[in-house]
């Protein structure tokens, strides 16, 4: 299989096997667990390609959970001028890297 369109964590994402993804973190799994995504919503191999309505049956893409870690700070600033109000706050969103293994 060349790529699948896989959708996890509300989002969906483009996996090509033997590729590092980072996703939204994947509750309830350690490193090393290997997992698998079932809510796949396209397969392209080769020439031919598939389109599930609105998944497809019998196509799983295996992954292999790496680490659990943050993404890099976003800073929110809202200033309101000429009323001398300023807000400044962040955040770092939780991820998980993934190893794709396999499409099947």
């Amino acid at each position: 299989m060349d790529y699948a369109i896989v959708e996890t964590c509300g989002k969906q994402y483009w996996f090509v096997p033997g590729f590092f993804y980072e996703i939204d973190r994947l509750v309830g799994t350690e490193p090393g667990d290997k997992i698998s995504f079932n809510k796949v919503l396209f397969v392209k191999d080769g020439d031919g390609a598939r389109l599930g309505r609105p998944c497809l049956e019998n196509v799983t893409v295996n992954a292999i959970v790496m680490q659990h870690s943050l993404d890099k700070k976003v800073v929110i600033f809202k200033m309101r001028p000429k009323k001398r109000s300023r807000f400044k706050t962040g955040f770092r969103r939780k991820i998980t890297r993934i190893l794709i293994d396999s499409i099947k």
